[in-house]
């Protein structure tokens, strides 16, 4: 590619930059000097707000309060009080999200209480994606063999016509958006095919909640769960959220009873009243840490609409593609080029993938691998810039031209990919 043709980008990356400066919040992270962050769809950066709300809550309001700081600084009211943050970026209304469990745990929940809710003598399928993150298989087929229900699995472009004219399903679980490829799924769609057969609906939002305008209650959906350590910056193994729409509360069944769930749970009766709304979904001492932490990086959002995320989202992805066309990088993309199929990442295929990742990442690019084949990177809109999107597509470019990828040292295999 010649210097002209570079430079052209280069300006081209400037002008996106500038176009959507009213979405930058890169100041409010901590990104290492030299490195482009591209696995934000994995862990966020560090959010500067997290790392002061945990420093106040472990030296002041644990270190000083000790336990008055259940009530004094809100400790037990802030599952709901986060939920309620969330809410808003979820298109959900307050009162109808709780924060504290693992998404493994808060989809147990979703998938068992949408089973006591709509499973009868006929009804006794529960669609699942083959493709959705293992631990959503895992989860729902769990359910399904403890409840003795059957589990189908349907791709999401074939759920709509399963669900038309059935009438034994009676749930629908899906992942917005597919972690390998970043597909983007019709939430909506979906839903109303699941409704249409009297089916409920459910969804882990892990890889839309904070860049995808998801509107949980405009699309109807029953059930939703989604982690706090992606892009919302709460942290490795933040807490996550579960939602239950508000016309389901009344009857929703928490199938693991604990006292923070109870109607008076200092009352410490031997016997479970469920208590009112969203907080019978809690089980035990939520883990504030964690969530104080999660708080913290939320007021990052402070300011802006999703839907002004979503489009600065959309202009980083869809100037990587371009990247790669105009700099000759000839490698299959997974992901949709459409808009409106793409979540907020880029995955490319190639044989040698987990090599070219740990390529990319000893020139300062961090992306993640998935198997088999999966370069996936992830663009976290708060903090990544054009200018980085353009060094990230110039760089894979070196290791590819250069077959970097090829090196000992860039094929050894670590736990975690």
């Amino acid at each position: 590619m010649s210097d002209d043709a570079l430079t052209e980008l280069r300006q081209r990356a400037d002008r996106l930059d500038a176009e959507h400066v009213a979405t930058d919040r890169r100041d409010a992270f901590e990104l290492p000097e030299g490195v482009t962050y591209l696995d934000g769809n994995s862990l966020g950066a560090l959010s500067l707000a997290a790392r002061d709300a945990l420093r106040d809550a472990v030296d002041r309001q644990w270190g000083r309060q000790l336990i008055r700081a259940w009530n004094e600084s809100r400790w037990w009211t802030a599952p709901e009080r986060v939920g309620d943050r969330i809410a808003e970026l979820v298109g959900a209304p307050a009162g109808s999200i709780v924060v504290g469990d693992s998404t493994t745990v808060s989809l147990y929940k979703a998938v068992y209480a949408a089973a006591r809710l709509r499973a009868d003598d006929s009804r006794r399928v529960v669609l699942t994606d083959p493709d959705s993150f293992p631990t959503d298989v895992h989860v729902t087929r769990g359910v399904c063999d403890q409840l003795g229900l059957t589990l189908e699995l349907v791709h999401p472009t074939e759920a709509a016509s399963r669900l038309e004219g059935s009438n034994d399903v009676l749930l629908a679980a899906y992942s917005h958006v597919d972690y390998r490829t970043g597909e983007l799924w019709d939430l909506a769609a979906i839903t109303r095919a699941a409704h249409d057969a009297g089916a409920l609906a459910c969804w882990d939002l892990c890889h839309s909640a904070g860049v995808v305008d998801v509107d949980l209650a405009g699309g109807g959906a029953d059930f939703a769960v989604g982690c706090g350590y992606k892009y919302l910056s709460g942290g490795p193994g933040a807490p996550a959220f579960l939602y239950v729409a508000p016309a389901h509360l009344p009857r929703f069944t928490n199938p693991i009873l604990g006292w923070n769930g109870h109607a008076t749970p200092f009352a410490m009766s031997p016997e479970h009243v469920p208590a009112e709304g969203i907080t019978r979904a809690r089980v035990g001492t939520p883990p504030v840490l964690g969530i104080v932490a999660l708080e913290g990086a939320l007021t990052a959002y402070d300011g802006l609409s999703v839907g002004d995320v979503r489009a600065r989202s959309l202009s980083l992805t869809g100037f990587f593609l371009d990247c790669l066309d105009l700099l000759g990088i000839d490698l299959p993309v997974a992901t949709p080029r459409e808009d409106t199929r793409r979540g907020s990442q880029v995955s490319l295929r190639h044989p040698d993938a987990y090599a070219v990742v740990q390529a990319l990442i000893a020139r300062g690019v961090i992306g993640d691998f998935r198997e088999p084949d999966i370069v996936r990177l992830g663009f976290a809109p708060l903090y990544l810039s054009h200018g980085d999107v353009l060094d990230a597509a110039t760089a894979l470019r070196e290791v590819l031209v250069g077959e970097e990828f090829a090196r000992p040292e860039h094929r050894r295999r670590d736990l975690v990919t």
